[in-house]
């Protein structure tokens, strides 16, 4: 196994390292900002049938992949893979991915449903991770393929104010994806003009 200084998040030179993470840590404070969406979820209330049992489908979709998301961070950070600095950005972002599944559940509960609990379970490619670059860049997937979700869910809620959560989370999902990406050294801009 590798150890994190193998890695080439450790090429970058340390003040710049510590100003990435430091301004990761005002981006979150962004993120939490962003979550003012959140009330509009905690304040879900029962739909007609069928617009209520098709928003609880799309959040509970939303909340099975947060449940994902808190695993994958907890294999990171147990991974032994991570440095300090590293593992303490993983472990925010986990917390981030909490706040949502049980923003989300609290929501499907209003909405007269049942919220997903989490798999036994799950697949995760542990075999690929040798190094603290491919933990942050197993991260960085996990939040690219979230922002995709959401985005492709928005749209479908018949609930409109829960769309305006749905895409504050997504909002702080992509500020996840960012931070990665330049830790990685790479462009935090997402690839292209738009996002699918």
């Amino acid at each position: 196994m590798t150890s994190p200084q193998d890695s080439s998040f450790f090429f970058l030179g340390s003040s710049r390292r510590e100003s990435l993470f430091a301004g990761a840590a005002m981006l979150s404070a962004g993120a939490v900002a962003l979550l003012a969406g959140r009330d509009a979820l905690a304040q879900g209330t029962k739909a007609s049938s069928a617009r209520g049992e098709s928003d609880v489908r799309i959040l509970n979709t939303a909340r099975g992949a947060e449940l994902e998301a808190i695993a994958a961070y907890q294999l990171g950070a147990e991974s032994g893979l991570l440095g300090p600095q590293a593992k303490a950005l993983a472990l925010e972002f986990q917390g981030h991915h909490k706040e949502h599944a049980d923003v989300l559940a609290g929501t499907v509960r209003k909405l007269g449903g049942q919220p997903v609990e989490p798999k036994a379970r799950y697949e995760f490619p542990t075999d690929k991770l040798k190094a603290e670059a491919d933990v942050l860049r197993f991260a960085a997937g996990l939040e690219r393929g979230a922002v995709s979700a959401y985005l492709n869910a928005v749209p479908l809620f018949q609930d409109r104010a829960l769309a305006q959560a749905a895409a504050s989370i997504l909002g702080d999902e992509a500020m996840h994806w960012a931070v990665f990406r330049q830790v990685l050294g790479e462009k935090p801009l997402v690839p292209g003009a738009f996002m699918s």
